[in-house]
């Protein structure tokens, strides 16, 4: 199977700029390629992991990845389906882009790729430069004609948001002419930005036509839903924002029907690998063999070996209500990815359960704990004055009351 054959198969390409070109470039040729990151946010969300395994996947077959870090572009912001974004100052987008560089460096061969901020150029372009070298290029009437302005024609869209484009066109020209880049790819969103980029350098440069672009689509749920999110909001690529068992959650629980899709699109397993899984999935669907996969290498790609045998040991031992192997740092992953009740040093026990809404009031809990249904840290508790205090806490901090096998709440001391 050819890499372009892999990229349909995967699902990674929706549009293409010259199909014919795209095949010979990928399947025969070695060329330096790129896909931009506008750094919005200190973190990327695992939203962001679909162009990045395709660029592992460019990057296996020994082509080049330019890894565009938006630092110009970030204090513009690309137009959203709906409203203006927040502006950033210079020096929050420059933190970001060096915190999102850092996230994008684990993923590729370090000497083997290339690393741009394209504040780098953007900042020496005055506004007369703007205007005349680049803005005279592009009609008013094509502009108009792109998705990003079109969805946002009828509640109005800033000239600021609305020369996006035109910034994003001159990305891919300066990589062009600077670093022999071939071809940009992005979301299917990103469409209308990555054509324009090829009208800029066909009209800029001699033989212009050699740059291709590519998009794939949007990674949607089966529902239509956007995927990436979950009830508490984006999953993000950083542990501090969502844990690495919190990761494994989410894949571990998508749906029969999404699964096979994420697996291709999500993770670099071989064609036969995938297959094995999706005839898995249709002849024993209550093992959840291909979800199982897919959480674990993907909390592998995104955290580590560690972080990933972490998680899966924190899933094991909150379905199992085990929690006495646990280490200081699962005990921290636990912490941050379930609702944590918080307190000095020492707190009564029945005052704990009321708190935790393990019980509804304090004779519900007398009664639970005379009935042997309350455990502290796997140990039974039946005495109704029960304090549970720090220095009993699993490294001197957390405990974990269990009512009953199935429900539980984390005690941390601070």
């Amino acid at each position: 199977m050819t890499l372009y054959d892999e990229l349909i198969w995967r699902g990674l390409i929706k549009d293409v700029s010259d199909e014919q070109l795209a095949k010979q470039r990928l399947n025969d040729e070695k060329i330096n390629f790129y896909c931009g990151f506008d750094p919005t946010g200190e973190s990327l969300t695992i939203g962001h992991l679909v162009q990045i395994v395709r660029m592992m996947l460019l990057q296996k077959h020994g082509h080049t990845p330019i890894v565009l870090i938006g630092g110009g572009t970030g204090l513009i912001g690309d137009p959203r389906e709906v409203g203006e974004r927040k502006l950033l100052t210079v020096m929050e987008s420059l933190k970001n882009a060096d915190l999102i560089k850092k996230q994008l460096e684990q993923y590729f061969i370090p000497k083997k790729t290339i690393f741009v901020n394209n504040y780098d150029w953007i900042k020496n372009i005055d506004l007369i430069a703007f205007l005349r070298n680049f803005g005279k290029h592009f009609s008013i009437n094509y502009m108009l004609a792109k998705d990003t302005v079109q969805r946002r024609l009828e509640d109005g869209i800033s000239y600021t948001e609305f020369s996006y484009m035109l910034l994003q066109a001159i990305d891919f020209l300066h990589l062009y002419r600077h670093h022999e880049c071939l071809l940009q790819f992005g979301g299917s969103d990103q469409w209308g930005n990555i054509t324009t980029g090829l009208e800029l350098i066909r009209k800029m440069s001699p033989e212009g036509e050699k740059a291709i672009g590519l998009s794939s689509p949007l990674l949607l749920k089966a529902d239509g839903e956007k995927f990436g999110k979950s009830e508490s909001g984006a999953i993000w690529l950083d542990e501090n924002l969502t844990t690495p068992y919190e990761i494994y959650q989410y894949f571990l629980n998508v749906s029969d029907t999404d699964v096979i899709a994420y697996l291709k699109a999500l993770t670099l397993l071989e064609k036969e690998v995938i297959m094995d899984l999706e005839k898995a999935v249709q002849e024993h669907p209550e093992q959840r063999l291909a979800q199982k996969q897919l959480a674990t290498s993907v909390t592998k790609l995104v955290h580590g070996e560690q972080k990933m045998n972490e998680a899966i040991r924190v899933t094991e031992a909150l379905f199992m209500g085990e929690f006495d192997d646990l280490t200081e740092s699962e005990w921290k992953m636990i912490a941050k990815a379930v609702e944590t009740h918080t307190y000095e040093n020492e707190i009564p026990l029945i005052d704990a359960l009321i708190n935790t809404k393990l019980a509804s009031s304090r004779r519900e809990a007398r009664e639970f704990i005379q009935n042997n249904a309350i455990s502290v840290n796997d140990q039974r508790i039946t005495d109704i004055d029960a304090v549970m205090t720090n220095a009993k806490a699993y490294f001197e901090k957390y405990v974990m009351i269990k009512r009953g096998k199935k429900k539980y709440a984390l005690i941390a001391f601070k």
